[in-house]
């Protein structure tokens, strides 16, 4: 039920790119498997190392993705971007495009994920692509832009409609990021990845003096998870997060037992026995004070709060997790 096409198109007639293709190649290895292993996306790949990738055979595969029934697809293309100044339309380029037929209108492409709904539940289209920005948008007249996405889908890019996209050394710049993220570098403390996530890290990493800018538009009521890998915090000790916490205002209650290593603390401390099964607690709410879901009380460190007898409380986020985690929601 989730499905990807990933193109990658180097070899244009005098107009070759380099990293076209190993950014399609490694994005099907991505999606292909989740972080554990298991199936994750059925993925078929449409590279110019292969053969060559025309405008007609471009528009086949893309229209053959957009049909049938689906959870959540994806469409990932590297390669040139172009806008149609005549007619004010964004294309992505086969290999064969020229003027007069470029390739594919994005224009085409927002139609197809637009009347794909509700068959297709989620349609996500990531383009590492010059101009990519315009996708999205409808032709208008002159330069006036347009945005009609429809339900379901979630548009990420490399750049606005004016901009273009960087190559790096073996990926396009922001095709690296994105593979990244989807490595686990934009998961949640479940291990989801979703598209804003993504894109979340695209804009930090480039960061607001870069000259290439990331897009992303959507138009859904849920997020879309692309991606799941090991969780931050284990699934087991988040459900215990309303047993630990009876309300999300509770605090929790520490003491020596909890913490084994004891540095420069006095006699009566040392002297207080370790708890094996405390000792797993506490290491269960470090890992969620390092992701942002518990805090000390009167004082800057967990270990202080446990040497010292203190307590740790939820943030805003632990108390969240504390609520998904007490209607059974992971």
């Amino acid at each position: 039920m989730k499905r990807a096409l990933v193109i990658g198109i180097d070899d244009y007639p005098g107009n070759a790119l380099t990293g076209c293709v190993n950014d399609a190649v490694a994005m099907a290895t991505v999606l292909q498997t989740a972080g554990n292993g298991d199936p994750n996306f059925s993925v078929r790949h449409l590279t110019s190392q292969d053969g060559e990738v025309t405008g007609a055979i471009l528009q086949k595969e893309v229209e053959n993705l957009f049909s049938g029934d689906a959870e959540t697809i994806v469409l990932y293309f590297a390669g040139h971007g172009i806008i149609n100044r005549e007619t004010n339309t964004g294309h992505i380029v086969a290999q064969d495009g020229r003027k007069g037929a470029w390739g594919m209108s994005l224009v085409d492409i927002l139609a197809l994920a637009n009347k794909a709904y509700p068959k297709i539940k989620s349609s996500v289209i990531i383009l590492d692509s010059c101009n990519s920005g315009f996708a999205g948008e409808v032709a208008a007249l002159g330069t006036e832009a347009v945005s009609v996405i429809g339900t379901g889908v979630t548009i990420l890019t490399a750049s606005h409609r004016e901009g273009q996209a960087a190559e790096g050394g073996r990926h396009g710049v922001f095709t690296e990021i994105v593979l990244d993220g989807l490595r686990g570098a934009a998961s949640d403390v479940l291990g989801r990845i979703t598209p804003a996530a993504i894109y979340s890290l695209v804009d930090q990493t480039l960061g607001p003096w870069g000259g290439q800018r990331p897009i992303y538009k959507a138009n859904v009521q849920t997020f879309v998870t692309l991606r799941e890998v090991q969780p931050k915090v284990s699934k087991e000790f988040l459900r215990r997060l309303p047993e630990l916490f009876p309300d999300e205002a509770s605090e929790f209650q520490l003491d020596p037992s909890f913490e084994p290593a004891r540095d420069n603390v006095s006699p009566d401390i040392m002297a207080v026995p370790v708890n094996d099964e405390n000792v797993a607690v506490f290491r269960g709410l470090q890992a969620c004070n390092r992701n942002g879901l518990v805090v000390p009380v009167g004082t800057d460190h967990m270990y202080y709060a446990a040497v010292e007898s203190r307590s740790c409380r939820l943030t805003a986020i632990g108390a969240h997790y504390r609520k998904l985690a007490e209607e059974r929601r992971f």
